[in-house]
């Protein structure tokens, strides 16, 4: 079982990890350099019909498998071995990516123009680089941290 919520997990983290590169590699320099958010706003669209669905997999799956790693879900806290500091780290990252997420969606998107385009990009920047957070921690569940 726990390899099918594996499986889930990763395609959700490709779909996640996969979208937010496209977004702040490809449609946000365009949108930068042309001054025009309607790109961006037409790829958030589009993307958030499934980026939205592989994150709430990712969590869902996540969260199960930590508590089949480690049942004792403080110990997930105690950051005395590997696993502990690792599910700290992801769940760090996912309040990280949270706080980042309802200030872009609360804050920065009603005001988006393109005159506020700067700060909506350091919004993606974060959300981008904690989602590649996400992949190489992800990876140290197997390969260990040393």
């Amino acid at each position: 079982m726990l390899n099918y919520i594996l499986i889930l997990h990763l395609l959700g983290a490709t779909i996640w990890t996969g979208g937010h590169l496209i977004l702040a590699l490809v449609v946000l320099p365009k949108a930068l350099s042309s001054h025009n958010i309607d790109g961006l706003l037409q790829f958030e669209q589009l993307f958030e019909k499934i980026g939205m669905p592989a994150l709430v997999v990712q969590i869902i799956t996540g969260f199960w498998m930590a508590y089949q790693i480690l049942p004792n879900i403080s110990s997930w806290f105690t950051l005395d071995n590997d696993l502990s500091i690792l599910i700290s780290l992801k769940v760090l990252l996912l309040l990280m990516t949270t706080l980042v997420a309802l200030h872009a969606r609360f804050y920065r998107i009603p005001r988006l123009s393109a005159h506020t385009l700067k700060g909506f990009s350091v919004n993606i920047i974060l959300v981008t680089l904690f989602s590649v957070t996400f992949v190489v921690v992800g990876t140290l569940f197997r390969t260990g941290l040393s």
